[in-house]
């Protein structure tokens, strides 16, 4: 079947596609996906049974007759669907405006604070949750319809060719890549091959004549659009713009960052407008930063766009603060890497309290680096009076500074235990409480951290 004719399909189904076929609620265009311990292909009969109008299988499941359209490969046939309504989404009265975002950290963060940004003015479609990858990105798309008047697409990354392929499908003619750090180096094999990949982006940016956001206080940013000449800048910066990131303390636990009206300008904090977050960490300042000057180049007012930031309450594990009955938490547990490890410790330092406790889980993804990444972390807290650590890349490197392997839940030395993974560890809080601390909670997505906090 030709991609025109199957749009045509996707149009008469109201532009709702699912590869869930549990979520079907009737009318959906169901595309069945398949993975390496998935195939959808066993659910397809069961999504028209649904009530799903049509079933796009593969041509080797053998399904055939009413409802089912078989083609070669179910997944390019889905981004080949997005890309060909990214195009044609208003047909030729006028182009779709595609922001797409990524980088090592911070990308979720900045890609919501965009939005909202963006929301003061335009209809604006973003990425649902971190939907990034190459299932994600086009149902993104797909989701999109006439109203939609730019279109904010996050990206993310672990194999070298991942934002290649992304652009391809979502085609966008602004980019804005956060910051290029140590992870995944499993998939990419070095950090050289990290900026290979994520600088994808700047090269696609660059073939269109398009435009990027740059930080232009990011040296390492700054030398990968400068091998790219054909990049238009729009450069920001907590530097750059000469603003001032604020101190926290218990009256101000949140980011703050002080900007001058006439950005750029030098004038002292106090004079200033101040823009108060429900942020944790001063690193969200390069976060909201990007938010701003991505409005502004769309006519989003200064003062509109610190009043959107401002507004921003974050909910999904991701520089989030949360009051229980005993502790202050700050739960940043959705992913971790050498960068944003260092960057949230350093955070964490700044935050004057009583009782302190760092609850961390293990980096994944690290391939070579894994053992002295976790071992340039375990050197960053074994001094701290109460230090949580999970997982067998801590105990590695446990091993390698200490002399000998940790036992669970025994202390390392004074202050410093280790546990095999966080339901261990959420165990062992249960039966020694944690009260009237300040907790940072950390780890990669495979450590699940969030199981400590109920017992926090």
């Amino acid at each position: 079947m030709k991609i025109e004719e199957l749009y045509n399909i996707y149009k008469a189904c109201g532009g709702r596609v699912s590869t869930d076929s549990r979520a079907i609620k009737g009318g959906e265009l169901f595309f069945a996906l398949k993975g390496e311990n998935f195939d959808g292909n066993a659910y397809a009969a069961k999504a028209l049974e649904a009530g799903a109008a049509k079933a796009v299988v593969s041509a080797d499941s053998g399904l055939t007759g009413e409802g089912f359209i078989p083609v070669e490969d179910t997944l390019a046939t889905l981004q080949q669907l997005a890309r060909y309504h990214r195009d044609n989404i208003f047909g030729t009265e006028k182009h779709l405006t595609v922001i797409g975002l990524t980088g090592t950290n911070g990308k979720t963060t900045t890609k919501e604070l965009i939005r909202e940004v963006l929301a003061t003015k335009y209809k604006v479609v973003a990425t649902a949750g971190n939907l990034n990858n190459d299932i994600g990105v086009p149902l993104t798309i797909l989701g999109m319809g006439q109203d939609t008047e730019i279109a904010v697409v996050e990206m993310g990354a672990s194999h070298p060719d991942d934002i290649v392929k992304l652009v391809k499908v979502s085609a966008p003619d602004f980019g804005l890549i956060t910051n290029v750090g140590r992870a995944h180096i499993l998939g990419f094999g070095s950090f050289e091959g990290v900026k290979a990949a994520k600088g994808a982006l700047y090269d696609f940016i660059a073939s269109v004549g398009g435009t990027i956001f740059l930080n232009a206080d990011d040296s390492v940013l700054a030398e990968m659009a400068s091998q790219r000449p054909n990049l238009s800048i729009v450069p920001y910066g907590v530097n750059y713009w000469n603003s001032i990131v604020l101190p926290s303390d218990a009256n101000h636990p949140f980011m703050r960052i002080a900007i001058p009206e006439d950005i750029g300008s030098e004038a002292e904090s106090e004079n200033l407008p101040v823009l108060e977050s429900k942020l944790v960490g001063a690193y969200n300042a390069t976060n909201a930063l990007a938010a701003i000057a991505v409005g502004m180049h769309f006519g989003v007012s200064l003062e509109d766009a610190m009043a959107a930031i401002a507004a921003y309450e974050p909910a999904n594990k991701r520089s989030q603060m949360v009051h229980t009955e005993n502790n202050t938490l700050i739960v940043d547990a959705y992913n971790a890497n050498p960068s944003s490890m260092a960057v949230a410790l350093e955070s964490f330092a700044n935050i004057n309290a009583e009782r302190k406790a760092v609850m961390l889980g293990q980096m994944g993804e690290l391939g070579v680096i894994s053992l002295d990444a976790h071992v340039e972390v375990l050197e960053a807290v074994k001094e701290l009076p109460e230090v949580y650590l999970t997982g067998e890349e801590f105990a590695k490197a446990i091993e390698k500074v200490f002399g000998s392997a940790p036992a669970e839940a025994a202390e390392v030395r004074p202050g410093l235990k280790w546990f095999t993974n966080s339901a261990s560890l959420a165990e062992y809080v249960k039966q020694h409480p944690v009260k009237g601390a300040v907790v940072l909670v950390k780890g990669s997505r495979s450590q699940e951290m969030e199981k400590v906090i109920p017992v926090l």
